[in-house]
Formats: C-alpha cells, structure tokens, sequence
C-alpha cells in the first residue's frame, strides 16, 4: 500500500539500513560512495521511484476505514479539479474558497464529506446557507479521499510508474479514475 512521499536521501537511508524489502519502478536517482581500498570498487545505491519497507509502518493507522486525511485548501481544491462545486468554472486558487455545504454556523463540520470548492463569487451569494435554501445546484457530492488518492493529491510532479501504483490502490468508484484517464492536470 502506498503510505507517503519520501526524498532520495530518506529512500537511501531506508535501503542503507537493511528497510527495504523490494523495489520496483524506474530508477531515479545513480548515488556513487567510497572507493573500498581492497577492491578498488566505488559503492554505488540506485533509489528506485517505488520502495516497499519492512516492518510495522507508523503510518499504517492512514489505511484504516476510519482514516480522514487532513484537510487544507491545496488538496480540496485538487480533489474538485479546482473546479467551483456551484458554477463549475475552473479558477486559479487564489480565487477559490472552502465552502461548507452545511455552514458552520448551522452545525456544520469543517471536514471533507461537508466541503466543497466554490468560487469567490458563489461562496459569497450561498452566504450562511444551504445550496438549496440559497437557490444553488451542488455539482458533485464531497467525497473522503483515502490515503492513496490523497497521496495523488498532495503529490507535486507524480511520475508515470508511480501513478500506476497509486491508481491501483484507488477505490473502483473514485472519481480520480476519470480525471487520470482524461490526462486532465490535477
């Protein structure tokens, strides 16, 4: 199971210690050592794009059914396609906003199955309201991202081997599937 990101030098940490249990993917990075007096030969360590460890994980808690990941406005917006929920126009962040489908000021919470992206605009005209009391269509339902798809969403420049493993972790019905396959950025 995907758990998280992790750079070079922890990847070559984790294979120095004996952690790595396989890897698979491209490799990305060639990192050459010492030269051993004995043999004349320079250590050499490819990190691969995929390293699966040994042992129990800390963040094996993230692939519980319970598990919410947490939630900002980068990785909303990312999971809405950055995309407003009420007009359905596509908008740089800085002109997006977290609405909460139930308002917090009616009971709602500030966690992912009651938020949505909206535009500055159409946060504004809902104010403190229900879409329905304030005349707006929602045009998707807020979903919990699991830990792999919240991985795609966090990830900066995601590498085609590595999508495919992420992918295949995805629940069949997540809507992730056919922004991946329409090549559509995140």
């Amino acid at each position: 199971m995907p758990l998280e990101w992790v750079d070079y030098r922890v990847a070559a940490r984790l294979y120095f210690l004996g952690q790595v249990a396989y890897s698979c993917g491209d490799p990305l990075f060639l990192l050459r050592g010492g030269i051993n007096a004995a043999t004349r030969v320079q250590s050499q360590l490819r990190i691969h794009s995929i390293i699966a460890t040994y042992g129990i994980h800390h963040a094996l808690n993230k692939l519980q059914d319970d598990y919410a990941p947490p939630l900002s406005n980068r990785t909303l917006f990312q999971r809405d396609d950055h995309m407003c929920m009420y007009c359905g126009q596509r908008f740089s962040p800085r002109h997006l906003s977290r609405d909460h489908v139930r308002p917090t000021s009616k009971g709602g919470a500030d966690q992912w199955s009651n938020v949505v992206t909206a535009c500055v605009r159409c946060n504004n005209d809902k104010a403190g309201r229900s879409p329905e009391a304030a005349g707006m269509e929602l045009l998707a339902v807020p979903f919990i991202p699991t830990h792999a798809e919240y991985i795609y969403l966090m990830g900066r420049n995601v590498l085609a081997d590595q999508m495919q493993f992420l992918r295949a972790h995805f629940p069949r019905t997540s809507p992730l599937h056919r922004r991946i396959s329409r090549g559509m950025p995140r």
